[in-house]
């Protein structure tokens, strides 16, 4: 409990610091929260539109449609927000030296390497992406009960860490390349199926996108939640791809931290 409390105390003291730093330059914060908004209107109208043409897609109607874009779009804000800015500076830092700076600090290395900065335009937009799902259950009059609640807050946690170990992976390999920055484009790539339906993917996209990579399950398992009830099957599966990815993150983490030479070196 203690060295719990020790880092949160180091992630609120990074937090403050991103916070002043953002209303320092306040027009920026403004712009890139509206960019992040209009990139969810599109989505969004893009369902719509869709919808203007057909009942369902896969089984989904266009609210349960609207649910699962929405919880998608919720797990890449918390990304964007809490993770983001650390994760795509991590490759740079590396080549630098300037990474030197975070082994001189008081806590563990990966969590001080990817929790140092803040983005409040991404955390800001989490309440909307938030909106859109509890806007959707009204619509489907879902009443969720308290266990379904608990569990879609557990199994997005578990999507956002998902997405942070895929990322971490991604961008650790800077440790052997010179340079990882072309990389996060891949993590879009592959986590713009996270809005689709896992019933959409057939043959070997299903293999691949449902059953190998966790790009579908991390959006799909919360909002099944929601809409049809708790169920452990899906549970499970979630959190085993959860400590699998994270398992596999911070392995390829501190290997490439062995391999790692300092600027003073």
């Amino acid at each position: 409990m203690t060295l719990m409390l020790h880092y949160l105390k180091i992630w609120l003291a990074s937090a403050r610091y991103s916070v002043v730093r953002t209303m320092m330059f306040r027009f920026d914060f403004l712009l890139w929260s509206t960019v992040e908004l209009m990139w969810m209107s599109v989505n969004l109208l893009l369902v719509t539109v869709i919808y203007a043409h057909t009942d369902n897609i896969a089984g989904w109607t266009k609210y349960e449609m609207m649910l699962l874009v929405g919880t998608a779009m919720l797990l890449q804000r918390f990304m964007m927000g809490f993770f983001w800015s650390s994760l795509f500076e991590l490759a740079r830092n590396i080549r630098s030296g300037y990474f030197d700076f975070f082994l001189a600090q008081p806590g563990n290395i990966m969590f001080m390497a990817t929790t140092r900065k803040l983005d409040l335009d991404g955390v800001i937009n989490c309440f909307v992406a938030l909106a859109v799902v509890v806007y959707s259950a009204g619509q489907l009059h879902l009443h969720p009960t308290f266990t379904d609640i608990l569990m879609y807050t557990l199994t997005v946690g578990c999507g956002v860490l998902i997405h942070y170990s895929a990322m971490l992976t991604l961008v650790s390999l800077g440790f052997w390349i010179t340079n990882a920055q072309g990389l996060e484009g891949s993590y879009f790539t592959l986590f713009e199926f996270s809005r689709l339906p896992r019933e959409a993917f057939k043959g070997i996209t299903r293999i691949l996108f449902v059953w190998t990579l966790p790009v579908v399950i991390v959006s799909n398992v919360p909002a099944q939640t929601l809409l049809h009830g708790f169920d452990p099957t899906y549970a499970l599966w979630l959190l085993a791809a959860t400590v699998f990815w994270f398992g596999l993150a911070t392995l390829v983490f501190h290997r490439g931290l062995r391999n790692y030479s300092s600027a003073s070196s």
